[in-house]
């Protein structure tokens, strides 16, 4: 099986078997973002993305527990064209767990309610959803295409289809100007979406990108390190959402940190401010990437 250009899936995907039924990203605007840059948005044929699935099944059918299908937001892809891969997966692969994929809020209110109920009888359990802020101001700054409304109302339907949701935030993305009300925004909206899984990121300025070239034009500033820890401790502390696992275990983050909120609300504020006071080494640089 072969992958066009560089594959990305979040941490939690690391033995899953990877599915590219589409290439890059149907949106593709986002202001921080290069995993997708050098790809035209477009659907692989279903019968090659069949051909895939059949030929790993040979090798690792029974082996295959959970499978992520590629690329940005594979939710985009039609009804019609979901049902036959689907359908696949479950076919060849007798111990898989989870099907999930990237989405959007703009993917997500684009599906009708009938349709996502399908997909989720047809195994798509997990969505990923990256709101990145649920600041306005910073949404619209780094041209995400959607309100925090626009997030809750996705995160409402997908919960309607009894989906799963993996949230992520991105630390930084407000700037040093809008720091505070984007932390604050997206405890909010980690509060409203109330997603199972909740997780962090740090925002990494890449060569090539929009919100790079404003930062070497001083239109744009990203928060110190002591700032960024700060937006995770304004995060943890007001973000309520029923029972979600938070995670901050990507290779982004300065701190990595794993517990459930509310539940461990009080020693994860504890952690941060041990960080924030010297007290907890911090991931090194040399050792952050994406």
């Amino acid at each position: 099986m072969q992958y066009e250009g560089t594959v990305y899936r979040p941490p939690s995907e690391a033995n899953s078997f990877l599915l590219q039924a589409t290439i890059g990203c149907s949106w593709n605007h986002c202001t921080y973002c290069a995993m997708y840059r050098d790809k035209t948005y477009r659907v692989r044929p279903v019968d090659e993305i069949l051909d895939d699935i059949a030929e790993t099944g040979r090798t690792y059918g029974p082996h295959v527990r959970k499978a992520f299908v590629m690329d940005g937001d594979a939710l985009a892809m039609d009804l019609g064209q979901w049902k036959p891969i689907l359908r696949a997966l479950t076919d060849t692969f007798p111990n898989l767990r989870r099907v999930s994929c990237y989405a959007t809020a703009m993917n997500l209110l684009a599906k009708s309610q009938e349709d996502l109920q399908r997909l989720r009888e047809l195994g798509l359990k997990l969505l990923y959803i990256g709101p990145e802020s649920g600041d306005d101001v910073t949404l619209k700054r780094i041209a995400k295409g959607a309100s925090a409304a626009d997030h809750v109302d996705a995160a409402k339907k997908a919960r309607n289809a009894d989906m799963k949701q993996s949230v992520i935030l991105l630390l930084g993305a407000g700037g040093t100007d809008r720091s505070e009300e984007h932390a604050a925004g997206s405890a909010q909206l980690a509060t409203d979406m109330d997603p199972e899984f909740l997780s962090a990121l740090t925002l990494t300025l890449i060569p090539g990108t929009p919100i790079h070239k404003q930062s070497q034009s001083n239109r744009f500033e990203i928060p110190s390190v002591e700032a960024l820890l700060k937006e995770m401790r304004i995060l943890v502390a007001g973000a309520n959402p029923r029972d979600a696992i938070f995670r901050t275990n990507h290779a982004s983050n300065y701190l990595p940190i794993q517990g459930r909120l509310p539940r461990d609300r009080g020693n994860i504020v504890q952690s941060i401010d041990a960080a924030l006071d010297g007290a907890v080494p911090l991931r090194a640089e040399w050792l952050r990437g994406l």
